[in-house]
């Protein structure tokens, strides 16, 4: 994207104009203030989102396959029902935001901060996590099987009824979480 339309996008959401089914697909707005813009049913497919703020976005529906959102700040976001696969969430700030309903199966999420997100009936099947925070999470039946949650932490996080099948739990802080219904079989965990 060059220079002039990353501004226009910047100025649109500024000005509270909405964004939304916009195709910004292979976009560069990294590094861009984009907080409370709303992006749902945009085509972001490519798009290149490292360190941009994301803040209280509106990214419902929106098309994120294979975008590049490393460090991005997406605290309190709307993302539920978005299209995640292939994208890098590595280090990505998901404090308090609504990923209800999205496929993240496979997806590096190194790091990546989830307090009291919402990952309600969320797919995070074969993840990489390690090192995520999901304090407080809701991950109310999940898909975590086969997922990789090394030294995650998931203090008072709620997987009722999650499915934690086959995943990888080794010195994963699950101090006050809820457990009820739970499927840990085969998991690895101390």
């Amino acid at each position: 994207m060059e220079p002039m339309i990353r501004e226009t996008v910047v100025k649109k959401v500024e000005s509270g104009e909405s964004l939304s089914g916009v195709d910004l697909s292979k976009a560069d707005l990294s590094y861009s203030n984009l907080k409370g813009g709303d992006f749902s049913g945009a085509d972001l497919r490519g798009a290149h989102l490292q360190n941009a703020n994301l803040e209280g976005a509106n990214l419902r529906g929106a098309n994120l396959e294979s975008a590049f959102l490393f460090g991005s700040n997406m605290k309190e976001a709307n993302l539920e029902g978005a299209n995640l696969k292939e994208a890098n969430l590595q280090d990505t700030n998901f404090e308090n935001a609504n990923l209800k309903g999205t496929d993240l199966s496979n997806l590096s999420l190194f790091g990546a901060q989830l307090d009291g997100a919402n990952l309600e009936g969320v797919v995070l099947a074969g993840a990489k996590m390690k090192r995520a925070t999901l304090v407080g999470a809701k991950l109310k039946g999940a898909d975590l099987s086969g997922a990789h949650l090394q030294r995650a932490v998931l203090k008072n996080a709620d997987l009722t009824g999650a499915n934690l099948r086959d995943a990888n739990l080794m010195n994963a802080d699950l101090t006050g979480a809820k457990l009820e219904g739970t499927d840990l079989k085969g998991s690895l965990r101390k």
